[in-house]
């Protein structure tokens, strides 16, 4: 039986791997049926089954992640948990060819997303704030952008205020459109390193559209992001979902408490959502305020703005 290892360089990271007198090590074995062993910087399991293997690899490379990226709110245990209860969510992550990490999803509503974006070709994710939406759609059309699924990635917005005016922003009229684009590109640059965001951004593979300027264009093998699509009207939604062309990928994301449109303008996103949801090819994915992972009073605040609803 061969001996498979993986090599953790920061000695405290491994430490918090291991736990409390071994004791994340000791859930980790319950949840891979062997013994794993902790050697100097090394995490090791006795094992000839690949499978069994990339199951290892897996759990540790997101525990970590978790460790790199959590707000300190739960403990390590309670991470090492939440992974190991996830099962076959440790076998789903989104591997971009040249970035700085591997984005796991990191609730069961945004491994259900991620499922949805691999097998459909119009994926609608709803979502409160912090929950992850767009954050994986970055990241999944990032992937097939680097992996040569598709020759270029198009960010859209609809550049609507909420409640201030675009047109007292300092600037020309990209200085103001930069602002609402800002998000997108913090997805960006949280996953590839800065000259590489920079050369497919001055290349023009990576695309910044607004909304209303893609009337009269066909995107073809092409990641097309629309964000805060419930600032979409109806038309507005038809215009941009008929842009699509071949081999090309549409990821629609948006928060349907937070619509900003003038009082009585229906948004596009609510009527597709209603509309489209049948459609053989389209998805549609609903995450939830338990899928945020913001800071955890994020979660506390959408829980209680949905109980006063209620």
């Amino acid at each position: 039986m061969s001996s498979y290892t993986i090599i953790v360089p920061d000695s405290s990271m491994l430490s918090r791997v291991c736990g409390t007198n071994d004791g994340n090590l000791r859930l980790m074995e319950s949840f891979l049926g062997v013994p794993v062993f902790a050697r100097g910087n090394e995490l090791s399991i006795d094992s000839g089954d690949s499978s069994l293997e990339q199951k290892f690899r897996f759990a540790v490379d997101r525990i970590l992640d978790e460790f790199s990226s959590g707000s300190g709110v739960v403990s390590d245990e309670e991470v090492v948990r939440s992974v190991i209860n996830g099962g076959a969510e440790c076998s789903l992550s989104i591997a971009i060819p040249g970035g700085t990490k591997k984005v796991f999803p990191r609730t069961r509503g945004q491994s259900v997303l991620l499922q949805k974006m691999r097998t459909s070709d119009i994926v609608f994710a709803s979502g409160p704030a912090g929950s992850g939406k767009t954050f994986i759609a970055v990241a999944e059309a990032l992937r097939l952008l680097l992996s040569h699924k598709v020759h270029s990635l198009v960010l859209s917005r609809p550049v609507v205020e909420a409640g201030e005016s675009l047109g007292f922003l300092p600037g020309d009229l990209q200085d103001k459109i930069n602002p609402y684009m800002r998000p997108l590109f913090d997805s960006v640059n949280a996953v590839l390193p800065p000259d590489t965001v920079k050369r497919l951004t001055e290349s023009g593979i990576i695309e910044i559209a607004p909304l209303a300027y893609m009337r009269g264009r066909t995107l073809s093998s092409c990641a097309i992001i629309l964000d805060e699509a419930q600032n979409t009207t109806v038309e507005q939604m038809k215009m941009f979902l008929t842009r699509m062309g071949e081999n090309s990928k549409v990821f629609v994301t948006g928060d349907p408490s937070q619509v900003d449109l003038p009082r009585r303008t229906p948004s596009g996103f609510l009527h597709a959502l209603n509309l489209l949801r049948d459609v053989d090819g389209i998805s549609t994915a609903k995450l939830t305020s338990e899928d945020v992972v913001r800071n955890g009073l994020v979660k506390k605040i959408i829980q209680a703005y949905e109980n006063e609803e209620r």
